[in-house]
């Protein structure tokens, strides 16, 4: 089709020289119409021809990154020989070296080198999200060292207001020597750590005071100087109150200190306590319309969403009772909290079987054990009359001792889940004020046993490590319609569409690109989701090993070359195009024939 114009240019002056009155010169004229026209569309589309196949350019080339050793590459140069081509990744560089030609992303390497099959990488490598780009080229990372600073940290970036929140992580320093790790939260150092050779893991804690957004930060310190400096967003919650109700056979002072503790936190509190056969007393705090505590019914036990007894009150439910409680822990309305405060465990206990109680001593039933879970502040004791007996269906919740003996331990059953505990007595904790072994103690088992919540429409992002110009998929969760819509520090909104996942029919992700270090926020229905954006020299000591794991997976996926696939090691035919000028050259040709012609 593209040799349709120079065709009908062909036939016009061709037929214009046939029906010409004057029949001299005829042939003459003919031949220089359709001279003009065949110059005309070589001119316009040069034909190609295939060449023997050639090797598509250098196979093997050097790409340097930030941090990289001149030592390395000198000593890569001389393996290789000084012919191997040499380029430097710079995407957020304004300035570019004069020395080394700059690849701005790694779509542009394949492009400027597409017969290329070993790619040396030095320095800290190249951003995950960019290797793809790569795919089925071998690629060679030349780490001269470790990455000094903060390696690896992670934490809980929604924690709870009022609860105990965590970071942990690994340090390496560059040269060997004290030093100090220190956590700076609400404008002042919480915790610290001393690293006494430079390097090592760390785990700092603090408890949150106010809810909302905050950025938080990690700190090393050595010779009283600094060394590195990190930040560590959070955005504090507030927590969501629980509706308990407390089923006792007798007062103590244990359900009357937890009782008064979880109304202050504005828990819905129900409190049934026995006094004597056929007597009870009831209490009820921040609970309106309170319901009446006689027997155990599904009606009752659907405004609750935990329910804690202990073994003399759960050894006095008939079987009807039984059920109704068996069936709110099973259909997740309610889990169930069983303070294991007698010899044995009653055997309507829901589960039961998985649970079994070992005495201990009686000297060291009066002694105080330390006890054990993950975010647990140092010191905590408490008498510890009996244990748990581990069992494979059983989750540790607190240890005690150094043989990690189970004090206490939750089961799944259907959707809910039954937690018992051995510790009786956490009420000396609120008469010492330890308020926060008391309130980390019952949060942690209030929290097994609570039940989950249903999936509702949610926003999370896949990368933890996210920088600006850097692509970032985040997955939604949910039945909502429309794009995502993502709104930086500036506060300029803008859509991503959203691909459904093609396994789970409720999941679909976004592709977003922040152009700036910071805040961000996400919407789409209902759900809004805050996420923080780090500045391109902030956390790089983790993207390390995202980068050589994305570089060994780029390696073993087949070449894909820009025209098309190609098989790693063959050779591509080389196609030479025609010059223009023969196309000039004989359009001048003809159309000076026909111009002379027409004078003679």
């Amino acid at each position: 089709m593209r040799y349709l114009l120079p065709l009908l240019l062909a036939v016009l002056l061709t037929v214009l020289a046939l029906r010409r009155a004057d029949t001299r010169r005829r042939g003459l004229r003919v031949a220089a119409g359709l001279l003009a026209a065949a110059g005309l569309a070589l001119a316009a589309f040069p034909p190609t021809k295939t060449g023997p196949a050639v090797a598509p350019g250098a196979t093997t080339a050097v790409l340097l990154t930030p941090g990289y050793s001149p030592d390395t590459l000198a000593a890569l140069l001389a393996r290789l020989g000084p012919a191997t081509p040499l380029w430097r990744f710079a995407p957020n560089e304004t300035s570019l070296a004069a020395d080394t030609p700059t690849f701005r992303n790694t779509s542009a390497v394949r492009a400027k080198l597409p017969g290329l099959r070993r790619l040396h990488v030095l320095g800290r490598g190249l951003p995950a999200a960019d290797v793809p780009a790569l795919a089925g080229i071998a690629l060679a990372a030349h780490a001269d060292a470790p990455v000094a600073g903060f390696r690896q940290a992670a934490w809980e970036a929604r924690p709870t207001l009022g609860e105990t929140w965590t970071v942990s992580g690994s340090f390496a320093a560059t040269r060997a020597g004290p030093l100090w790790l220190r956590l700076h939260a609400a404008g002042t150092v919480r915790d610290s750590v001393r690293l006494p050779t430079g390097s090592g893991s760390f785990q700092l804690r603090f408890t949150p005071r106010a809810a909302g957004r905050a950025v938080y930060a990690l700190e090393a310190r050595g010779n009283n100087q600094p060394l590195a400096r990190e930040p560590v967003p959070v955005e504090v919650r507030a927590p969501e109150p629980l509706r308990v109700l407390l089923l006792a056979a007798a007062p103590s002072f244990e359900l009357r200190f937890l009782k008064n503790y979880l109304a202050g936190r504005q828990y819905a509190v129900a409190l049934r306590t026995g006094l004597s056969r056929g007597l009870t007393q009831t209490e009820f705090l921040n609970l309106p319309n309170p319901p009446a505590l006689g027997s155990l019914t599904p009606a009752l036990l659907a405004r609750f969403d935990v329910v804690m007894t202990d073994a003399a009150t759960l050894a006095s439910f008939g079987g009807t009772e039984m059920a109704a409680l068996r069936a709110a822990v099973a259909n997740g309305t309610a889990g169930l909290l069983l303070l294991a405060d007698a010899a044995t465990l009653p055997r309507q206990l829901p589960g039961g079987a998985a649970f079994s109680l070992q005495a201990r001593s009686a000297a060291a039933a009066v002694t105080a054990q330390p006890l054990r879970w993950p975010e647990a502040p140092a010191g905590t004791t408490a008498l510890v009359p009996a244990t748990l007996r581990p069992a494979g269906n059983l989750r540790p919740l607190i240890s005690s001792g150094p043989d990690q003996q189970l004090v206490a331990a939750a089961r799944r059953l259907g959707l809910g889940a039954v937690v018992v505990t051995t510790v009786t007595e956490t009420f000396p904790w609120q008469l010492r004020g330890q308020s926060a072994e008391y309130g980390a103690y019952w949060s942690r088992l209030f929290g097994a046993a609570r039940p989950p919540r249903p999936a509702a429409l949610s926003i999370a992002p896949l990368s933890h490590w996210p920088h600006p110009n850097a692509p970032l998929e985040l997955r939604t969760t949910g039945a909502a319609t429309g794009p995502l819509s993502l709104s930086g520090p500036n506060g300029a909104a803008v859509a991503a569409a959203r691909r459904p996942d093609a396994n789970v029919p409720e999941w679909s992700t976004a592709t977003y690109w922040p152009t700036a270090a910071g805040w961000h926020e996400a919407r789409v229905g209902t759900a809004r989701q805050w996420f923080y954006v780090y500045a391109p020299g902030q956390w790089r000591g983790p993207e390390q090993p995202q980068w050589q794991l994305a570089a060994a997976q780029a390696s073993a996926l087949p070449m894909v070359a820009l025209g098309g696939p190609t098989v790693a090691g063959t050779t591509v035919p080389a196609r030479e195009t025609w010059p223009r000028w023969w196309g000039y050259v004989l359009f001048v040709a003809g159309a000076g024939l026909l111009w002379l012609e027409e004078k003679l």
